[in-house]
């Protein structure tokens, strides 16, 4: 008995095409989560004091803030573990350290940078997820010079926020995709932009793979997938 089998269709996998999210001031969803630091960062230089902390949960945009500022200011970029090497380009630069409270900190070179920026004019911008307080910085000066920093908090993305950059991303990629689907993904994702970012990557990808339109079904059976943990879809 011949049995006749149907010919397996292979899977076309659409290209990557190399879309990258957008870091500029024109890409920035402002809400009410993200308003106050926004305000801080378009007013430079005019700020309230020479060191800025921009605190917040992950996901909730500050590397994004501090990338438009570090290019407005044209700052030196250091990481918060090897500072005291650097410390001789600084000069009369404004200065960015990004996640300030991750991974061990140069206590030493940080309070002599401090240092180094009030005394040349310019401007030092940390971010972090926790405030200065909860750094177990054991130099009683860098702790002083922590505590006279000017503090703005970000929040957890709003609905607004989130609807607005999930938008964006779609846009980013002439993608439409109808408000409906946008709010449900609101509802359903963790609040977190690079979440955002992660869910719009993936659901194109499924829809040029399916060759079909964003709809709810599956943008539900995407995340479910991301829930599980699937690096690869079988949708």
């Amino acid at each position: 008995m011949t049995v006749s089998r149907e010919p397996i269709k292979p899977r076309q996998l659409p290209l990557d095409l190399g879309h990258s999210p957008g870091f500029s001031r024109d890409d920035l969803v402002v809400s009410g989560a993200n308003a106050q630091a926004v305000s801080l960062i378009d007013r430079w230089p005019e700020w309230p004091a020479p060191v800025v902390l921009l605190a917040g949960p992950a996901g909730s945009g500050k590397s994004h803030l501090a990338a438009i500022w570090r290019e407005h200011a044209e700052a030196l970029q250091l990481d918060v573990s090897d500072i005291t090497a650097h410390l001789g380009e600084v000069g009369a630069a404004s200065v960015l350290i990004d996640d300030a409270d991750q991974g061990r900190i140069d206590q030493d070179g940080l309070f002599h940078l401090i240092n180094t920026v009030r005394g040349s004019g310019a401007q030092l911008l940390l971010t972090a997820r926790s405030f200065p307080a909860a750094w177990a910085v054991t130099l009683p000066d860098l702790a002083s010079r922590l505590k006279a920093a000017a503090t703005v908090e970000i929040d957890e993305p709003d609905d607004l926020l989130l609807a607005g950059v999930i938008t964006k991303l779609f846009a980013d990629r002439q993608v439409e995709v109808e408000p409906h689907v946008v709010q449900f993904l609101v509802r359903r994702i963790e609040r977190s932009l690079s979440t955002a970012i992660r869910v719009v990557e993936r659901l194109d990808w499924a829809a040029l793979e399916q060759k079909s339109r964003i709809t709810r079904a599956l943008a539900a059976e995407t995340i479910g997938a991301l829930d599980a943990g699937q690096g690869e879809f079988e949708l």
